[in-house]
C-alpha cells in the first residue's frame, strides 16, 4: 500500500482535508502524556505512557479497550500523534482492532518523522526485546511537520538526527558531509529543515517501495540497528533506557568499523562519522564484560539467521550490502574501537 506523505506545517488543515475525504464514522486520537496537550478537547482521546517503557502490551490493551468502549468500527479513523513509540504502538493497535482500521500518523519528533511514522512497520516491545511483536501495516497518510520540534529538548533532536545521518550514508556522501556541520544549538529554520526531511524521508520511501515487506533491499534501512538495538536492549535491562537514536548512532559507528574490516569502507569516513558521534552523543557505559550479552542480543535480532549475526554494511557511502554475516571476533574488535573512540 502506497502511503500518502504530506509535508506541511499547517497540520490541522491537512487533518481536516483528509477527514473530509475519508468521512469516518468517528475519529480517535492516540497520544502520549506529552503530546496529548496538542489535542486536548478532542472527544475521543486515548493517552498512553510516554517513553520506550510505555511501548508495551499493556499500552496496546489500553488502546484496544478504549476503541471498544468508544464503539469504534472498521469505518472509524485513528490519528496517532506523537513520537515513534506512539505511531508504532498506535498503528499496531489500529491494524489489529476489528482486523484493521484506517489510521494517520502525525509524528511530533524528528525521529518519528524520518523513521517510525513512514514505511508501515508497527509493533511494541516484548520480554525486554525491541519491537519483538508487530506487523507491516502502513498508515494511509503521514503528515510530516517541523512545527512541534521547537518544544523538543536537544537530546530528542539528536536522536532523530541519527536516522537522518543513516539515510545519507545509504545514499549521498555530499549530503553526509553537509549533515556533519549541523549545529544543534542554533534556532530551527523550519522551512529548511522541512526540505531536509523531505530529502531524507525520500531515501526510505524509495527503498520501501521496492521491498515493502523487508524480503531483501529494505534491510538496508537496518544499517546501525543490529548493534544499536543490542545497546538499546541492554540499557532497558539495566533499567536505564537510552534514546533510540543515540543507540543507532553508536551502532552506526560500530557497523562502519565492521564495514571497514569486511568491505574496506574508507577509514576517512569511519573517522568522520566517529568524530561526529563522539562530539554530539554522550557515551554509553559498557565494558568488555558486557560483550557476551551484547552478542547474544544481536543473535536474537530479527535480522539474524541460524544464530549468526547479520548486518547491513557499506562498501562506500551509497553502496550498501544487506545480510552480511559478521563473526563474534569482528564484532568485539569493532566494539573495542568504539569504546576507544568514545573514551569509555
Amino acid at each position: 500500500m502506497q502511503q500518502n506523505l504530506i509535508f506541511t506545517n499547517d497540520v490541522e488543515v491537512a487533518i481536516e482535508r483528509l477527514k473530509a475525504n475519508m468521512a469516518p464514522n468517528m475519529t480517535v486520537y492516540i497520544a502520549d502524556v506529552n503530546t496529548a496537550r496538542f489535542v486536548l478537547g478532542q472527544e475521543r482521546l486515548v493517552v498512553i505512557p510516554d517513553g520506550d517503557t510505555g511501548k508495551s502490551l499493556t499500552s496496546v490493551c489500553r488502546v484496544w479497550d478504549a476503541l471498544e468502549d468508544f464503539g469504534a468500527t472498521r469505518h472509524s479513523l485513528v490519528i496517532n500523534l506523537g513520537g515513534g513509540m506512539v505511531t508504532d504502538l498506535g498503528g499496531f493497535a489500529a491494524a489489529t482492532f476489528k482486523r484493521g482500521m484506517r489510521f494517520i500518523n502525525v509524528p511530533t519528533t524528528l525521529l518519528g518523522a524520518v523513521d517510525a511514522a513512514v514505511g508501515g512497520k508497527t509493533g511494541f516491545n516484548y520480554n525486554g526485546l525491541k519491537n519483538e511483536i508487530g506487523a507491516f501495516a502502513p498508515a494511509s497518510d503521514v503528515i510530516i511537520s517541523t512545527r512541534y520540534f521547537d518544544t523538543l529538548p536537544v537530546e530528542e533532536m539528536k536522536s532523530g538526527f541519527a536516522e537522518v545521518i543513516k539515510h545519507a550514508l545509504l545514499s549521498d556522501r555530499n549530503e553526509f558531509l553537509r549533515l556533519l556541520n549541523h549545529d544543534f544549538t542554533a534556532p530551527i529554520k523550519h522551512d529548511d529543515l522541512l526540505e531536509r526531511l523531505r530529502r531524507s524521508v525520500q531515501v526510505k520511501v524509495d527503498i520501501v517501495a521496492r521491498d515493502p515487506n523487508e524480503q531483501g533491499e529494505r534491510k538496508a534501512l537496518n544499517l546501525g540497528h543490529t548493534v544499536g538495538h543490542a545497546f538499546e536492549s541492554l540499557a532497558m535491562k539495566r533499567g536505564k533506557p537510552v534514546p533510540h537514536g543515540y543507540a543507532v548512532a553508536w551502532g552506526l559507528v560500530t557497523e562502519a568499523v565492521l564495514s571497514h574490516i569486511i568491505l574496506k569502507f574508507p577509514s576517512e569516513d569511519v573517522h568522520l562519522l566517529g568524530n561526529f558521534v563522539r562530539d554530539n552523543y554522550h557515551d554509553f557505559p559498557f565494558t568488555c564484560d558486557d560483550y557476551d550479552e551484547l552478542l547474544d542480543l544481536m543473535r536474537h535480532d530479527k535480522k539474524s539467521r541460524n544464530g549468526e549475526i547479520t548486518c547491513t554494511l557499506l562498501a562506500t557511502i551509497g553502496d550498501y550490502h544487506i545480510d552480511q554475516t559478521v563473526t563474534p571476533d569482528d564484532v568485539t574488535a569493532a566494539l573495542d574501537i568504539l569504546r576507544d573512540h568514545l573514551g569509555v
